[in-house]
């Protein structure tokens, strides 16, 4: 069945993370992406894997088409110059001006395609004393504040230990293209879209990550966040998380325990409180939950309606019950790696569902394919692979 995005053709001429991943999805729903790689290959295919195929890789870029151009030859950027001519979306993810400087900036491309949505992803921003600089992850994670609020007040700061700049980058940029396509639809142009990793994580950390730098009025006094422990709880045989963030949760959770004495501690009566004695209440909580195995805890809290999970283990997560009924998690052969696991497009879409559409591509792959669709002969497309233009299929 279709995707929701069948018909749309997107050239993607990013590398790693955030690009390929904002075209995976969108690849997922059913655009056909076709890959742009130089000779090389996205350097993502060489971090560990197997034939050019590392997990990253595999995940990241299922669903797309590779063509490898090598854009540095004339021969090459006028082939890529034609299939952008019958294309929806380009999308480049290098630092500000490098693309005008290989020819294929928003401008140039723009005349071949007046209706083209040209997406330009960076990491600081195309002004600004940090735009010239070479950019990955924890870069951003540093500058946005998101290694201060992982370290806790009073603490140091700590990276998250998942690429969360990359990712919300990506899936920033992917909602952002289906949207400049279906303002396309209404008004028949096309845009430029600018995406920064440092914009889009501010944004994302910034409701509750930032709260205490929202009100800047004078009249209204600032308060101090409160140093406390995080919410992952020993308990007498593993981990737990458990979260009581109003008085009707603390309720549940007091009687759960069978401490009802809590409930009559002024420090915790009302949803204020909670929050203002947090580190006292968190304490507390620790000191009752390592007493008991983790099943336990979740018999008892389940059944008082408190939030509370496990805290599994990587190894633990394809094999729990609820990632399991959920069907998260799909295997699958792959022809060069074998067998494989990933999850599926984490959107449902009933009349034009996402699914996972081919393998990721080996480097090359569907190099004459791709150039045949766009109208090179088979004798054009060895003189492109004799010029060096085309790398190997």
């Amino acid at each position: 069945m279709p995707g929701a995005l069948n018909g749309y053709r997107i050239i993607d001429a990013t590398q790693v993370i955030s690009g390929p991943l904002a075209t995976r999805i969108l690849a997922d729903q059913g655009a056909d992406v076709i890959k742009i790689e130089p000779p090389n290959g996205d350097i993502l295919r060489h971090m560990g894997g197997i034939s050019g195929l590392s997990p990253a890789f595999v995940t990241i870029n299922r669903s797309k088409r590779s063509l490898v151009l090598d854009l540095k030859k004339e021969a090459a950027l006028e082939a890529l110059k034609k299939l952008v001519m019958d294309a929806d979306v380009f999308v480049q993810n290098s630092r500000p001006g490098r693309a005008e400087e290989m020819g294929i900036g928003e401008a140039a491309l723009r005349t071949l395609n007046p209706k083209l949505i040209y997406v330009s992803i960076c990491g600081f921003g195309e002004t600004g004393p940090f735009s010239h600089k070479r950019v990955y992850d924890p870069l951003i994670q540093g500058m946005s504040g998101l290694c201060d609020i992982q370290g806790g007040v009073g603490e140091r700061p700590r990276l998250v230990r998942v690429i969360v700049p990359d990712k919300v980058t990506a899936m920033t940029a992917a909602q952002s293209i289906t949207a400049a396509l279906l303002a396309r639809e209404r008004t028949g142009e096309g845009q430029h879209l600018r995406v920064s990793m440092l914009d889009a994580v501010l944004a994302f950390i910034w409701p509750e990550g930032m709260a205490y730098q929202t009100f800047i009025s004078e009249d209204l006094p600032t308060p101090k966040p409160v140093a406390r422990r995080d919410l992952v709880y020993d308990t007498s045989d593993g981990f737990l998380i458990v979260s009581t963030v109003s008085p009707r949760e603390w309720k549940g959770f007091c009687e759960a325990v069978e401490r009802p004495d809590l409930l009559q501690d002024p420090r915790f009566k009302d949803a204020a409180g909670l929050v203002r004695n947090a580190r006292e209440r968190l304490e507390i909580m620790a000191e009752i939950l390592r007493e008991r195995p983790t099943a336990h805890w979740l018999d008892l809290l389940d059944r008082a309606d408190v939030p509370c999970a496990p805290v599994l283990r990587r190894e633990e997560v394809h094999l729990d019950p609820q990632v399991i009924e959920n069907g998260i998690l799909v295997e699958d052969q792959h022809p060069v790696v074998g067998p494989i696991r990933q999850p599926r497009p984490a959107e449902r879409l009933e009349g034009t569902p996402s699914a996972i559409r081919s393998p990721a591509p080996t480097l090359g792959e569907q190099s004459r394919e791709i150039l045949s669709e766009a109208g090179f002969s088979d004798r054009e497309i060895e003189a492109l692979r004799e010029a060096g233009a085309l790398g190997a299929a």
